[in-house]
């Protein structure tokens, strides 16, 4: 089985809509079918095999908009999001249910089909159940969301899409509250667009056997810049668990592993996008480059970069990557920030990954 993850917000063709007040029920249904092939030279090689088979479902009246998603992987199926909202104007949203998590670079701080490092560490992509509430005006975007637990509220199930706390034996721990803040702003500078922004994450982690609760906080400075085909991506993210020790378990696609439960997280992404590109619609070639600096004893950093390119062609997604990484879960390691001295070099995966979404 390939353990892969997909960049859904840029593979889906975009649906337009009315604005609120103006939109007539309506209910869409679609999904994707992915096929990958996957080569690495830690491991056996992948054949050509379905990688993913997702149902999507939107909905909506009024102010009033639900949207749901699915997935099923080789061996497992999970829900990726689920949510009704309400619409109180055209500058905000509020959202109820399984939804993404209003932290850092939205809707992801990566352009390949590999994400970067935070998304591995729970900071990317990731979708909990609880409360948020979103407002856009004159250059400006305000996030405030609560959360109660991760999607399935245990940490027992590691079948799962997005990276959460796991419960295991070492590290029996689970996610429960946390409040999350994020503010942003788009400025036009000359011939650039620039996206500036912080966010802030507060809650706690259950210890299950006896029910203690420990901090758990993150911060993170982004920024994002445009221009033309031209976009840059920078990110810098603090995270910490206050628990005994200086190691916690996250899980997701059903396999559970350690990572430091101290560190700084830096991204430094660029892409370039050729449109039209020929036969394709569209290609878009990239270098996501994310670094994990851990604090802490025996302990060690990790290391990831992607390049690659993704071309587009109507309902067709392509991803074409190379992943390479040191002390890196995903690309050879034992986690994100554990020390292996018999496995501390670098490792590379090739992936080849082609869907289709109606």
């Amino acid at each position: 089985m390939l353990l892969a993850v997909s960049f859904a917000t840029a593979a889906a063709p975009a649906m337009a809509q009315a604005e609120p007040a103006a939109r007539e029920p309506f209910l869409d249904v679609g999904g994707a079918v992915r096929f990958s092939y996957g080569w690495t030279d830690f491991g056996p090689d992948t054949d050509v095999e379905l990688e993913l088979v997702r149902v999507d479902l939107s909905c909506g009246a009024g102010r009033i908009t639900c949207s749901l998603q699915h997935r099923w992987y080789d061996g497992f199926d999970t829900l990726q999001h689920a949510w009704v909202g309400w619409e109180p104007d055209d500058s905000q949203r509020i959202r109820a249910g399984v939804q993404q998590v209003p932290f850092g670079l939205l809707p992801v701080a990566s352009h390949s089909f590999w994400f970067g490092s935070g998304y591995y560490l729970g900071l990317e992509d990731d979708y909990d159940l609880g409360v948020a509430w979103k407002r856009e005006r004159d250059g400006w975007r305000h996030d405030l969301a609560v959360f109660v637990s991760d999607e399935y509220g245990t940490g027992r199930r590691h079948e799962r899409y997005s990276f959460d706390v796991a419960t295991v034996e070492a590290h029996p721990y689970r996610e429960r509250e946390r409040v999350v803040g994020r503010i942003g702003r788009t400025l036009d500078h000359g011939e650039w667009t620039l996206d500036l922004g912080a966010s802030a994450s507060l809650g706690r982690i259950e210890r299950r056997p006896d029910g203690r609760h420990f901090d758990h906080h993150a911060g993170a400075l982004h920024a994002m810049a445009t221009r033309g085909p031209l976009e840059l991506q920078a990110q810098w993210i603090r995270y910490r668990y206050d628990v005994p020790g200086n190691r916690i378990a996250l899980s997701a696609f059903g396999a559970p592993f350690e990572v430091a439960a101290e560190a700084d997280v830096f991204t430094g992404n660029v892409a370039w996008t050729f449109e039209p590109a020929g036969w394709f619609d569209s290609i878009t070639c990239y270098n996501d480059a994310s670094s994990t600096r851990v604090h802490g004893t025996r302990l060690a950093d990790s290391i990831q970069n992607v390049t690659g390119c993704s071309f587009s062609r109507g309902p067709m997604v392509a991803y074409l990557d190379w992943i390479a990484g040191r002390n890196m879960w995903f690309a050879g390691g034992p986690g994100i920030g554990i020390v292996d001295e018999a496995n501390a070099g670098w490792h590379s995966r090739l992936n080849l990954n082609v869907g289709f979404y109606f």
